[in-house]
C-alpha cells in the first residue's frame, strides 16, 4: 500500500480489544466514568441530531452546517459554563459516539484520562493540550482550528483555554467518561 498506511493484522485487532480500566486504583475511577456516561446520556438523550429529522435513514446523521447543531448544558463532571452536544451514538453505550464541546474561555479540565482511545478535532477557537499526570502551562501545546489530537486509552492529559472559548469534536467509543486523576478535580466532587 503505497500511501502508508496497513491493514492491522490479529495481533493489533486483539491487543485493541484490550481494555484498561484506569490508571489509578479503587472503584472511584470505574464509578466516576460510568457516572459521567449515565449523565451524558441522560443529558443528551434528545440533543443529537437524528438522521430522519435531516431525511437520511435510520441511523444516519447529516448536519449541513453548525448552527444545526443542538447544544445542551455540558454534564456536571465538566467545568461549568460547558455546553455539549451528542451528533451520533451514545457514549454510555458500547458503540462509537460523536461528541461536539464547548468550553468558555478561561477554563480548565484538570488531568484526567478516558478508559478508551479519544480522538479531538479542533473546530473554532484554541484551546491548550498537554500530556501527563499534573499541568505544565510550559509544555502544553496550543491547538487551533484544524488542529488534532488522538490519545490512546488511559493516556494521563489535561486541557485548558485562555482568551477564547473553543469549540471541538470528540469521536470514541462508547461506554466512556472522564476519570480525573485527582477526584478533588472532578467538579462534580467540588459541589458536593
Amino acid at each position: 500500500m503505497a500511501s502508508g498506511f496497513r491493514r492491522p493484522d490479529r495481533r493489533d485487532r486483539k491487543a485493541q480489544g484490550r481494555v484498561n480500566v484506569t490508571l489509578r486504583s479503587g472503584s472511584a475511577a470505574i464509578i466516576g466514568s460510568a457516572a459521567f456516561a449515565l449523565v451524558l446520556s441522560f443529558s443528551l438523550g434528545t440533543s443529537h441530531a437524528t438522521g430522519e429529522a435531516h431525511g437520511d435513514g435510520p441511523g444516519a446523521v447529516t448536519l449541513p452546517d453548525g448552527a444545526a447543531v443542538k447544544w445542551e448544558k455540558g454534564p456536571p463532571n465538566l467545568p461549568k459554563g460547558t455546553e455539549i452536544s451528542a451528533l451520533a451514538g451514545d457514549p454510555a453505550k458500547p458503540g462509537p459516539f460523536v461528541l461536539r464541546i464547548r468550553f468558555p474561555a478561561d477554563t480548565v479540565i484538570a488531568p484526567h484520562t478516558h478508559s478508551k482511545a479519544e480522538t479531538l478535532t479542533i473546530l473554532s477557537g484554541s484551546i491548550h493540550h498537554q500530556h501527563g499526570a499534573t499541568i505544565d502551562r510550559a509544555k502544553g501545546v496550543e491547538l487551533r482550528t484544524g488542529g488534532f489530537v488522538f490519545l490512546p486509552e488511559n493516556m494521563p492529559h489535561a486541557l485548558w483555554t485562555t482568551k477564547e472559548p473553543v469549540v471541538l469534536q470528540v469521536n470514541g467509543s462508547g461506554p466512556f467518561g472522564v476519570n480525573y486523576l485527582n477526584p478533588a478535580d472532578d467538579p462534580n466532587q467540588a459541589k458536593n
